[in-house]
């Protein structure tokens, strides 16, 4: 795949990504020319999230002044009440929503307690509600972040589904067969993905290399390599060691 459609951010180890990636999406917000239009976030579980909203946390001075008018989503929640242990909804609740004060009104969390394509629907409906939409109808979200499998999957998008998903026009699908536990869950579509005006990836962790690679290769297969093929830019934060064959 050509470089032109990514950016990787080197990073010595996780501590190093989650602090410059913190850096970064503050640096964003605050680059903002106005605070008058909402900004609309799309946020994601994995490993280093925990450390990542941790961060933000620190760096922001647990002050929400960042955040004014920022909105947040999820992409992709699992289907599981939203006091589980396995919720994304709960991590981001209990380190970044709640140390930052964010009121309930911009809090917008996929509902995995109901029934799924139930949810998808009301997922999507309050992400309309906010959001602008491309001309064929998809809505923008400002920013998403994404971490990334061993597989090379992200949000709740898996390698053995077809190339024909990249067409799918629902923006928040309902998925009842992740070979991931749980096996329900609700995810983004790559459309939606591909209309975002930012995505950032966060892929960090031993093991990961290989599929890393995959995704940046020329015509890249897997869930990352689709979502960033089917985009002009994708920003890439990784602690893996890609050999010194990419870099910003």
């Amino acid at each position: 795949m050509s470089p032109a459609k990514f950016n990787i951010i080197p990073c010595r180890e996780a501590t190093e990504l989650a602090t410059t990636t913190a850096a970064q999406w503050l640096a964003l917000l605050a680059s903002r020319t106005s605070q008058a239009s909402p900004f609309t976030i799309a946020l994601s579980g994995g490993r280093i999230t925990e450390a990542f909203f941790r961060e933000v946390v620190r760096q922001s001075g647990a002050s929400s002044t960042a955040f004014a008018n920022v909105h947040f989503f999820w992409a992709d929640e699992r289907c599981v009440p939203p006091t589980d242990a396995q919720s994304n909804f709960k991590l981001a609740d209990e380190l970044l929503l709640r140390p930052l004060g964010i009121p309930a009104e911009r809090i917008h969390r996929s509902r995995g307690e109901d029934e799924p394509l139930a949810a998808a629907c009301a997922a999507e409906a309050d992400l309309r509600a906010v959001c602008g939409e491309t001309t064929d109808g998809q809505p923008v979200l400002d920013l998403v972040f994404l971490g990334m499998g061993e597989d090379g999957h992200v949000a709740s998008l898996f390698p053995r589904e077809p190339e024909a998903m990249t067409r799918d026009v629902a923006v928040y699908r309902a998925v009842f067969d992740s070979p991931k536990p749980p096996p329900k869950r609700l995810t983004l579509g790559y459309r939606a993905l591909a209309a975002a005006r930012e995505v950032w990836v966060l892929a960090s962790g031993k093991g990961k290399e290989a599929a890393l690679i995959a995704s940046l290769e020329d015509g890249g297969r897997t869930p990352l390599g689709r979502v960033i093929g089917m985009r002009q830019r994708t920003r890439v934060f990784t602690d893996i060691d890609l050999g010194g064959r990419l870099r910003e």
